[in-house]
């Protein structure tokens, strides 16, 4: 990590400062103006240690600093309003220097390699400086921005606490800290911002309650906390406090209690993330009042109670028709997969359903989801067979049932969809032969069938695919034959295993 340089100011006589303010400016006033500005813009440029696209090649004396790449000017007055050096691949430090831009209402760093300390004063409207390697802590002096509406300051190396001051930013809309090292409380100061619509705090240290006034903040589309220690339960009247809500996204903290019912009332959520907390208790939602709602995680959260009706929200989450995503993984969800599973969106693209206590057979309905590219079963108590209609998932590129209690033989229709890159049956009680159609396999990568009761010989047609470059498993079955000499064209395969398979010694011979 580079370290921090020390913040130093280029001081303005007090009659610089009233000229560049007042609206009448003779010719020799704009060349003051515009003297500094330029002489502001080469100081940011001193700082830069390497421009791998020698982007600033072009700031020189051949054409005024109005014309350089990434400068904005006013029309008026030729001072500059905004300065844009976004995924330069740019390293070097933050110029204090900047501050003496005067007219400044916009500057985008990101998605550069800037490092050293946040200068204290940018009097902007927008600060962009995401995706950089930027440390320390937040200015205070920020809070004193009245005109400020974005601040961007995620995926960099940030710490301290989020200052109080921001409170006082009463234009602002969007804050965006995520992915850094901040400690401490939200401050409750924010909930006082009645323009904000984003707030993104995810990936931090951050501790204690989501504050009440936060909560409250009918302006907010956004609220994105995921990934800290944030602790308590959520509010009865979430759904109504936040009407504007379209993204909740707090996963991976420590939060309790239910899923507030009343979030059937937030119609405009689109995505609805709660991930690894620890909220608990049987959700009665009624999605049916979520339109537009298209991403659902709930994964790995005790909200399950193991009774027969544990999925019967499944019945309102048919009228979510623009779902794509659903993740109902490690819920503790008991009974067996709904009819109306057969109903959800044609537009899901991800059902993820493992690690519950789901029994009875698998719905054929299923495959009604035509769109379907990842279908997740596995650690359930599903019974009966694998069904054939799996296969009609033209989309599908993972299907895994693994440790169920399925039987019988396996499709051949499986090799139908032909993206399918990761096939799971391990643990299961499947008997009958290796299907041939499994040669057929294009895109195939991953293939596990071991655990199971299967018979015959190994598929020759098996051993040819070139595509499968990360297992091949057959391991405790009661496969016979010797092992094809194909085998030797699986020259990029990381991993196989044929172990235990009811006649060794043949394989230990081919």
């Amino acid at each position: 990590m580079a370290s921090s340089f020390q913040i130093s100011h280029l001081l303005l006589p007090l009659f610089f400062i009233f000229l560049f303010h007042s609206p009448y400016l003779t010719s020799a006033q704009l060349q003051i103006s515009n003297a500094t500005d330029k002489l502001a813009l080469l100081a940011i440029k001193a700082e830069i240690t390497h421009d791998p696209l020698e982007f600033f090649t072009s700031w020189n004396d051949s054409v005024h600093f109005c014309g350089w790449p990434g400068v904005t000017c006013g029309r008026l007055h030729q001072r500059v309003t905004n300065l844009n050096l976004a995924s330069l691949s740019l390293v070097g430090t933050l110029s204090p220097h900047i501050s003496n831009l005067t007219f400044l209402k916009g500057i985008n760093l990101e998605l550069n390699t800037f490092h050293g300390r946040i200068p204290t004063e940018i009097g902007v409207e927008l600060i962009r400086l995401g995706w950089n390697r930027l440390t320390g802590s937040i200015p205070s002096q920020l809070g004193t921005l009245p005109k400020l509406e974005k601040i961007h300051f995620h995926y960099n190396n940030l710490s301290g606490t989020i200052p109080e001051s921001l409170g006082n930013l009463s234009s602002i809309r969007s804050f965006s800290f995520a992915v850094n090292n901040f400690q401490g409380a939200i401050p409750a100061v924010l909930g006082q911002l009645k323009n904000l619509t984003f707030l993104g705090l995810g990936l931090n240290k951050l501790t204690g309650t989501i504050p009440p006034a936060i909560l409250n903040l009918s302006s907010l589309a956004s609220l994105s906390l995921p990934y800290n220690q944030l602790e308590g339960t959520l509010p009865d009247d979430l759904g109504f406090t936040l009407p504007n809500l379209q993204v909740l996204n707090l996963g991976h903290n420590l939060l309790t209690g239910p899923l507030p019912t009343s979030l059937s009332n937030a119609s405009n959520l689109v995505e609805l993330d709660i991930t690894g907390s620890y909220l608990n208790g049987k959700i009665s939602i009624d999605f049916g009042g979520l339109p537009n709602l298209w991403w659902l995680i709930l994964a790995s959260n005790p909200l399950g109670i193991g009774v027969s009706d544990d999925l019967k929200f499944f019945d309102s989450l048919t009228k979510c028709r623009n779902l794509k995503v659903l993740d109902l993984s490690d819920c503790r969800f008991g009974g067996t997969l709904p009819y109306s599973v057969a109903n959800l969106s044609t537009n899901l693209l991800t059902f993820r359903l493992g690690g519950n206590e789901v029994s009875g057979s698998i719905n054929v309905g299923i495959e009604n989801l035509v769109n379907l590219t990842e279908l997740q079963l596995q650690k359930n108590k599903f019974t009966g067979g694998v069904p054939a209609v799996l296969g009609n998932l033209s989309e599908l590129r993972l299907l895994d049932l693994s440790e169920n209690e399925l039987s019988g033989s396996i499709p051949p229709s499986l090799s139908r969809p032909s993206p399918l890159y990761m096939l799971r049956l391990t643990k299961n009680h499947l008997n009958g032969s290796i299907p041939l159609s499994f040669g057929n396999f294009q895109y195939l990568q991953d293939l596990d069938l071991s655990q199971n009761n299967l018979s015959g010989p190994i598929p020759k047609n098996l051993m040819k695919l070139s595509s499968l470059t990360v297992s091949l498993n057959l391991a405790d079955n009661q496969l016979s034959g010797s092992l094809p000499s194909e085998v030797g064209e699986l020259k990029n395969l990381e991993y196989l295993d044929i172990s235990e398979t009811g006649c060794p010694e043949k394989f230990l011979s081919a």
